[in-house]
């Protein structure tokens, strides 16, 4: 009996139109992004009809002594205020696409363009705000600034510093300036104190959290707490997922015994933890500037850089006002103009804006980090 099959131009070929994307995580600091005076990442829009800087007023509080009796004239206190600058730039990405080439797809993957450009600028915005957190505070307009990939971060760039100038940036910040779980590692020699951190008394744990809490409330001037509710402080830090890993290990035991014993108890659920009036949020894409950027091949080496080469990680501990987003033009969609008789088309984006660390100036014009605790804990990767 003879069996009828198709030709092979004749068989059925089905496609899935719907794209399978790589998976992009939201901004993970979108929570903490705000115009307000206590958001942590602060949006400023205050030069959006023109410029390339913005500037930003920081006060410190009045420290003078109370008097009870005589004159108050001539005993006055100046407000001790500072403008810091902050510079923007120009951010853009598009994708093409002709009319031949959109034919023959099976999938409409120029008709992802947008939710594809959007996702990118996440990512941007995401990565320059760790950048930013890492930078070294800078009275100079950023390196690369109008060039052609432009530098939206502000101040001299964790991975271009010197060693000179992380050293100092080490004695001007002291107080703001962790080193493993012992204040006793600090010397302000960077490099010095980063190989002090030990494999296993340095990993972040609960303690480190409560020791960045009073690194962050003995600081002067001192870094104000996120929010503050009935009496009780909250601060913000966001740590790697080698340093989240160590915390919640450490943790575990604490939640298990304290919270309630059900589905919703932490050591079941994924997010963010919360110990000592402190939010630890994980930011896994700080391990890959770790790995890929913050290695051996610069001064302050952090993959290699503890102590008999270890791995080192960062977690900012945050207060208000730790960096600052200025934005000169909010994202917006734009198409090609050359569409070769309307055969090619192309969507983009473009933004202006810039990510700079708050910082002021003291009396001895150091330039300090204004609402940060830059920790450094031990962070090995997985076996």
């Amino acid at each position: 009996m003879a069996m009828t099959t198709p030709q092979s131009n004749n068989k059925l070929v089905q496609y899935r139109k719907e794209l399978i994307k790589e998976y992009i995580r939201e901004n993970m600091f979108s929570p903490y992004m705000g115009d307000a005076p206590t958001s942590i990442i602060r949006t400023l829009y205050d030069n959006k009809k023109g410029g390339e800087q913005v500037n930003i007023p920081i006060v410190t509080s009045l420290k003078g002594t109370a008097k009870s009796t005589g004159t108050l004239t001539g005993q006055e206190e100046a407000i001790n205020n500072y403008g810091m600058r902050a510079w923007v730039d120009w951010a853009r990405h598009a994708v093409a696409t002709t009319d031949a080439d959109e034919q023959k797809d099976s999938a409409d993957i120029f008709g992802e363009a947008k939710p594809m450009l959007s996702d990118w600028g996440k990512e941007l915005q995401r990565d320059e705000i760790i950048q930013a957190f890492m930078s070294l505070p800078s009275e100079s307009a950023p390196a690369g600034l109008g060039s052609a990939n432009g530098q939206r971060v502000n101040g001299i760039v964790y991975d271009a510093a010197t060693t000179s100038q992380l050293n100092t940036w080490a004695v001007d910040n002291a107080d703001r300036v962790l080193y493993g779980n012992a204040v006793g590692n600090y010397s302000g020699v960077h490099a010095t104190d980063l190989a002090k951190i030990d494999t296993t008394d340095d990993k972040f744990k609960k303690a480190s959290v409560s020791l960045l809490k009073r690194v962050a409330k003995l600081a002067s001037p001192r870094i104000r707490p996120f929010k503050t509710k009935d009496g009780y402080d909250y601060f913000v830090a966001f740590a790697s997922t080698t340093c989240f890993r160590d915390l919640k290990a450490d943790l575990d035991g604490v939640h298990q015994n304290a919270l309630a014993r059900s589905k919703d108890n932490l050591i079941f659920q994924a997010g963010d933890l919360m110990y000592d009036g402190v939010i630890i949020r994980e930011v896994p894409e700080i391990d890959s500037f770790v790995d890929d950027l913050w290695d051996s091949s610069i001064d302050g080496n952090l993959k290699t850089g503890g102590n008999g080469g270890s791995r080192v990680a960062p977690v900012f501990f945050c207060g208000q006002s730790a960096v600052a987003m200025p934005w000169a033009r909010m994202p917006t969609p734009t198409f090609r103009d050359q569409t070769d008789y309307q055969f090619v088309k192309g969507a983009g984006v473009k933004m202006c804006y810039g990510v700079a660390k708050v910082f002021q100036k003291n009396a001895s014009s150091d330039l300090v980090q204004w609402g940060v605790v830059n920790g450094f804990f031990s962070a090995p990767a997985d076996a």
